[in-house]
C-alpha cells in the first residue's frame, strides 16, 4: 500500500427497505430502492479495496453485524466499525476521532458516488501530505470525500446534512480556523431520481 499511515473510512447504512435512498422510492420502491444501495456500497468497496492505496474501514449503521458487511470485511479484507453518534456528524466525527488515533490522516466517504475512483482517492491522499484537510465537492453543495488530518467537531456539528450547503458551510469553517485545504473536482452521486439515467449509462458503459 502507498499510504499505509492513512485510512480510509466508508461511513454505510445496512441496506434494507426502507431505511435507505428514501428520496428514490416513488421511482423503485423500498425494495428496489434497497437493492440499488447494496449494489452501490459494493461497488465502492471492491472499487476502494482495487486500489491497495490505504487500509480500508468500513462503517456500518445500525450494526456491523448486519447483511452485508461482514461478507464484505472477509471477501475484501476491510476493518468493520459500528458508527456512534446520535446523528450523521457525531459519528463520523467519531470515526474520524477513532481512525486518527490510529493513523496519520483519513478520507471520510459514502457509498453513492460511482466516480469516486484511484485516481480521486490517490490525489486526496497526496494533498493530505501537504495540506490540513482535502475535499470533494458535490454537484448537490454536498461533498463526495472529506479528508481530514485532524478531527475538529466543528466540521460537522450543527451541519444542515442533506442540504446544499454542506460543502460551502465546511469551507467557512475550515477558512474561520485558518486550515489549509485543497479541493479536488466536483463529482455527482446518487441522490434523487434525475440520477438514475446517469448511473444506467455509467453501468452500461462499464459493462462494455
Amino acid at each position: 500500500m502507498r499510504f499505509p499511515d492513512a485510512r480510509i473510512l466508508i461511513f454505510a447504512k445496512a441496506p434494507e427497505a426502507g431505511c435507505v435512498k428514501t428520496r428514490l422510492i416513488p421511482a423503485l420502491g423500498s425494495h428496489g430502492a434497497a437493492d440499488l444501495y447494496g449494489r452501490l456500497l459494493g461497488d465502492t468497496v471492491r472499487r476502494f479495496a482495487a486500489c491497495a492505496l490505504a487500509p480500508i474501514e468500513l462503517w456500518c449503521t445500525p450494526d456491523s453485524d448486519r447483511d452485508p458487511f461482514p461478507e464484505l470485511a472477509e471477501f475484501f479484507g476491510v476493518g468493520l466499525h459500528r458508527q456512534r453518534g446520535p446523528d450523521l456528524g457525531a459519528r463520523m466525527l467519531d470515526g474520524a476521532a477513532d481512525a486518527l488515533s490510529r493513523s496519520r490522516a483519513v478520507i471520510l466517504t459514502g457509498t453513492d458516488c460511482p466516480l469516486l475512483d484511484d485516481a480521486y482517492l490517490e490525489r486526496a491522499l497526496h494533498t493530505l501530505e501537504r495540506k490540513d484537510a482535502v475535499l470533494g465537492p458535490a454537484e448537490d453543495g454536498g461533498y463526495v470525500l472529506l479528508g481530514l488530518k485532524k478531527a475538529a467537531g466543528e466540521l460537522f456539528r450543527n451541519m444542515p446534512w442533506g442540504g446544499d450547503r454542506v460543502a460551502e458551510i465546511t469551507r467557512d469553517r475550515m477558512a474561520a480556523s485558518s486550515w489549509t485545504w485543497d479541493e479536488l473536482p466536483e463529482l455527482w452521486d446518487v441522490d434523487g431520481p434525475e440520477d438514475l439515467r446517469r448511473l444506467e449509462s455509467l453501468y452500461s458503459v462499464a459493462s462494455q
